[in-house]
């Protein structure tokens, strides 16, 4: 009967339970891994040969079948090191024990039998709990990230020899109190808005953004301040739920990101890749499939600086994953599904040069249209708000009066949430408005009627796409969030036109 011992895979951000299953049959010394497995895990039959050897243990010399169940799985990653070694001893008997039945283990080994930390050990660990699995091997350095998954009892080791003592009850095992999950309170923003100056009109409509979860873009001469703006709108962000919060940190988990960290990440994500970034790196890809930088900013923000400098191709990869908040990477072997809510801040420049309308200009009308129309009319089209970033004035800028801090701001940006949380309390992956599908808009996103005249006469002059109908619609719910109104108001239709300047310059117009 072959010998058993649980361990899991990744699929995804979610972590699937395994069966290692090991057979000594007789026949030629050697070992045949058997069940999808990658490069690393065929990998795995030198490591625990050299492991075992090294922890004074017998290596069987006949041959050795593993098959990792089920078969039709495909697995990855070094972590069943463990798991192999363990079901080898059990079956040449040199490990004799029933208890392993209630544990799962994870670890790769080191060529002298010593335990080293794994990627993914948080959603192996949340498997493990819905598997119905109590108690958990991992290598010691993993110990906290697993912790993070209430209900289940860990058990950090350093060595093979330390795990097999503990199955076989020759020692206690002694957790140390470093091994306790600790929750950081510092908080880790250096920056705050009450240093931006001269741009109170635009911090505005950054509460709106960050209410509401809507794209943003900011368009402005160079040194106006949109990067200044957008580093710092994860400051006026409301905390992440623990759902939330969860989900984030088992992305990084799986991206190999959460070593060290003995707590969940509570702050919300921000990403700001360069605009050379290749489109595997942006949207998510490589070999394994592995998640890329919209991934990374789940429940968070994604900051494209010079968003017209980066490839075509790449930000017209940015489309689905807008709209559908997930992000499918399929290769030869992997095919992945990506948690990719995100709130997308982009700036630019209005022309080549950066100086448009001013003297300093020198670029032709033809230069300035080919700049802009490196943002494609899609990607433009999905952008709640547009706003041009004027430029600081001198008193302004010497001025030594603070302006508002990121805490006031978050109390208002916190305000309009519990609105939208208490809204969309019963809808699964609804947070926010901008998220609001086509049924939700037709429920929750009611016009008085002077409101409903406003938009009417804007959307008949300007020939609107569905799609941007409903983003004015959106931000216009989230603007009536502000002040706790029930119904959209005429005021804040006015002020949702007057959000897209790019697009519709002279729809402000409309409400004069």
């Amino acid at each position: 009967m072959a010998s058993i011992v649980k361990s899991f895979s990744i699929s995804g951000v979610d972590g699937c339970l395994v069966d290692v299953e090991t057979k000594t049959i007789d026949g030629l010394p050697m070992i045949s891994i058997v069940g999808l497995g990658d490069t690393a895990v065929k990998e795995a039959r030198e490591r625990v040969e050299s492991a075992l050897n090294d922890g004074n243990y017998e290596f069987p010399q006949m041959k050795v079948v593993i098959n990792l169940a089920p078969s039709d799985l495909k697995k990855s990653g070094s972590h069943f090191d463990l798991p192999i070694a363990l079901g080898l001893l059990m079956e040449t008997g040199q490990l004799k024990t029933k208890k392993i039945e209630a544990y799962g283990c994870i670890g790769e080994l080191s060529l002298n039998a010593r335990l080293r930390s794994c990627t993914g050990v948080l959603p192996m660990t949340i498997a493990a709990k819905e598997a119905g699995i109590t108690n958990i091997i991992v290598p010691k350095d993993n110990v906290k990230e697993a912790s993070l998954v209430k209900g289940i009892r860990v058990y950090g080791f350093d060595t093979l020899k330390e795990v097999v003592e503990f199955l076989e009850d020759k020692k206690e095992y002694m957790g140390n109190q470093e091994e306790m999950v600790t929750v950081s309170e510092v908080d880790p923003y250096r920056v705050d808005f009450k240093e931006v100056q001269g741009q109170e009109a635009m911090i505005e409509y950054i509460v709106i953004a960050a209410a509401g979860g809507h794209n943003l873009l900011m368009v402005g001469t160079p040194g106006c301040g949109k990067s200044m703006i957008a580093k710092r709108i994860p400051t006026i962000l409301p905390s992440m739920t623990e759902e939330e919060a969860l989900e984030v940190t088992k992305i990084y988990s799986v991206a190999g990101l959460l070593r060290g960290r003995g707590h969940l990440i509570k702050d919300r994500p921000f990403r700001a890749p360069h605009h050379n970034a290749s489109t595997n790196s942006l949207i998510g890809g490589g070999n394994n499939a592995t998640p890329g930088e919209i991934s990374l900013a789940h429940n968070g923000v994604l900051f494209l600086d010079e968003i017209a400098e980066f490839g075509k191709k790449t930000l017209e990869a940015l489309r689905q994953p807008m709209e559908d908040q997930i992000v499918t990477i399929s290769r030869v072997k992997y095919t992945n599904t990506y948690p990719a809510s995100f709130m997308l801040v982009a700036a630019m420049n209005p022309c080549p040069c950066g100086y448009f309308g001013n003297d300093k200009c020198r670029c032709s009308d033809y230069e300035v249209v080919k700049y802009r129309q490196k943002i494609s009319g899609p990607i433009l089209d999905r952008m709640d708000i547009q706003k041009y970033v004027q430029p600081v004035k001198f008193k302004e800028l010497s001025s030594s009066t603070s302006g508002k801090t990121s805490q006031e701001l978050r109390e208002r940006v916190e305000f309009a949430r519990s609105i939208q949380k208490k809204r969309y309390d019963r809808i699964d992956g609804i947070n926010c408005n901008a998220q609001m599908g086509h049924a939700l808009i037709k429920e929750y996103c009611q016009l008085e009627a002077e409101g409903e005249r406003l938009l009417q006469l804007a959307y008949e002059r300007f020939n609107y796409s569905a799609r941007t109908f409903h983003k004015y619609l959106k931000v216009a719910r989230t603007f009536a969030d502000m002040e706790a109104s029930t119904k959209i108001r005429k005021k804040d239709v006015a002020a949702a036109l007057m959000a897209r300047d790019l697009e519709k310059e002279g729809a402000a117009m409309m409400v004069l």
